[in-house]
């Protein structure tokens, strides 16, 4: 009866293993749902893999012990694919092909924060901004624009001119391993301290003005996922309500079982 018992624990276990591992997946998928209109936003997806779960073992039992199997919530990664380009002819909307993302400035002013959404507007202070207000940096700096100024354009290799000359020139930034940016919110990623950005060469480049990069996050697909972690869900808990009903009935048979 003690083996019986533990393999009615076993299934109850391995079922909740898989459950809280779908609660993660399908607050992920939400998030990519939610996100499906957002300027430059990458879509996350999950990592599962099975954990061997340790188990006492000794030679005096009629048959060996048998491994038990979770699943085990391993990583979340970036999607980095590219996302569709939307035409849109105002000037300060700036899209880059390639692995690259602009540089904009942190909300402490004190570090570097990196994006792909390129939808830009000229704040206050006359700077290029992100529109949460975010210093958007050239090579040398904050690009300082005129709000009044018609001529402003946007080379291929990311440099920001007018009438009078160049006022700047894009920070771009590109990395050895980007599926260790850490996403902040608003499209943003921090760099960990063993990423370091490095500068993009000129040839390789190209930055099309007038147009934005849109989200890569692909609705029907996001949907079609979030029906299957559903039923999956539900599964489970059809599951564990039926091993529920057979402790149940066991301890309703051990009691009617004369002493």
């Amino acid at each position: 009866m003690r083996e019986w018992g533990g393999s009615m624990e076993n299934t109850l276990l391995v079922a909740l293993s898989r459950q809280m591992a779908l609660h993660r997946e399908l607050d992920v998928v939400a998030n990519n749902m939610a996100n499906v209109n957002t300027h430059g936003f990458r879509r996350e997806e999950m990592q599962f893999q099975e954990y061997l779960m340790p188990i006492a073992s000794a030679d005096g039992f009629p048959q060996p012990d048998r491994a038990l199997s979770y699943v085990q919530d391993r990583a979340t990664f970036h999607d980095f694919e590219k996302g569709p380009l939307q035409q849109t002819g105002n000037p300060l909307d700036i899209s880059v092909e390639g692995d690259v993302f602009f540089t904009v400035q942190s909300s402490d002013g004190q570090g570097e924060r990196y994006t792909r959404n390129g939808s830009f507007q000229i704040d206050t202070q006359g700077r290029l901004a992100t529109a949460d207000g975010r210093p958007v940096l050239g090579e040398s700096g904050v690009i300082q624009l005129d709000p009044q100024d018609p001529s402003i354009s946007v080379s291929g290799d990311g440099t920001i001119s007018n009438k009078d000359g160049t006022l700047g020139r894009l920070k771009l930034a590109s990395f050895d391993d980007p599926q260790k940016l850490v996403k902040e919110g608003d499209s943003l990623f921090a760099a960990p301290p063993d990423q370091t950005a490095r500068a993009v060469p000129l040839g390789s480049l190209r930055v099309m003005q007038g147009m934005v990069e849109g989200s890569n996050v692909k609705a029907v697909i996001e949907m079609s996922r979030l029906i299957e972690i559903n039923r999956a869900y539900s599964s489970l808990a059809a599951l564990i309500q039926n091993n529920d009903e057979l402790r149940k009935a066991a301890v309703e048979r051990l009691a009617d079982i004369p002493s």
